[in-house]
């Protein structure tokens, strides 16, 4: 009888995106709107991706377990 294949949770799929060395790239939320109130900097680092820690990357490659 066949495996049966893990899910990929599409939420995240559409989230996080693995670069060519393996590290997880995520873009961060709450940049969109509201933004007069936010300072130039904050704005700025917005538009950056940023990287998933060590610590907690496991957990993200469970949720995508066919991207690496």
């Amino acid at each position: 009888m066949a495996k049966v294949k893990m899910k990929t949770n599409r939420t995240a799929a559409k989230r996080f995106k693995v670069t060519a060395k393996g590290k997880i790239k995520y873009w961060k939320g709450g940049v969109s709107h509201y933004n007069t109130k936010k300072s130039s900097k904050r704005k700025r680092q917005g538009r950056k991706p940023q990287y998933v820690p060590e610590e907690i990357k496991h957990k993200v490659e469970a949720l995508i377990p066919y991207e690496f």
